[in-house]
């Protein structure tokens, strides 16, 4: 599987989502900067990674869902390469229109950093072949705006389409119905908070993160 990693001014988790994409393929992804108007040819799947991009001016994400790469993520997912958007790149993702609402500020208006139990809500989507539905998950989150938000019949159309990827079992945030991560119409592209690529191996204090990514190597591949 040939990977790309999107590297914007202010991305701090590009390295981290490299890196488990290495271990899971074995082939280091392409990095791509995000000034670039096209990606390499051949590529599989992309990866959209946390951080602040852009120092988080404006809005979260909103500069960054208007870089020039964006372009070419937006026509790859059309294709209907799979495309993952975590946390920051969760953000840029609903800023560019490849998926609905928006992150708001936490309700409790601070950041949270820490390891949060999660159910796995879809179970047949290409990143969540290799979870069972319902299943408990641990992955980390550190954000500051993850206060997932949609009207009610953009919500009301996630769950009876079966979008909702992820639901919070301890809502961090204040995310409506819980939301952690959703899919598209398509479900080629998933947008979530926390941080699969940062329990990957049980250095990490945890692995429930690579399942994940093997996943979609197998329907990938």
């Amino acid at each position: 599987m040939r990977s790309a990693v999107i590297v914007f001014p202010g991305s701090n988790c590009d390295r981290d989502l490299a890196v488990a994409l290495e271990q899971v393929t074995g082939r280091k992804p392409a990095m791509v900067w995000h000034r670039e108007s096209e990606l390499p040819e051949g590529i599989d799947f992309i990866g959209v990674p946390g951080g602040f991009s852009y120092g988080d001016y404006l809005r979260s994400g909103a500069m960054a869902a208007r870089s020039p790469i964006m372009r070419a993520v937006k026509d790859a997912a059309d294709r209907g390469v799979p495309v993952i958007g975590i946390c920051n790149g969760f953000q840029v993702l609903t800023e560019a229109g490849l998926l609905p609402g928006a992150l708001m500020r936490n309700a409790r208006l601070s950041f949270v950093c820490k390891p949060v139990p999660l159910r796995v809500e879809n179970s047949q989507s290409l990143f969540t072949s290799q979870y069972d539905a319902g299943e408990a998950i641990t992955f980390p989150v550190a954000h500051h705006d993850g206060n997932y938000q949609a009207d009610r019949e953009t919500l009301d159309r996630l769950e009876g389409e079966g979008r909702v990827a992820f639901r919070y079992l301890e809502n961090i945030n204040g995310s409506s119905r819980d939301i952690a991560g959703i899919l598209n119409d398509s479900g080629n592209v998933l947008g979530l908070m926390p941080h699969p690529e940062r329990v990957v191996e049980p250095a990490h204090g945890g692995t429930d993160g690579r399942r994940l990514f093997e996943g979609l190597l197998e329907t990938v591949a």
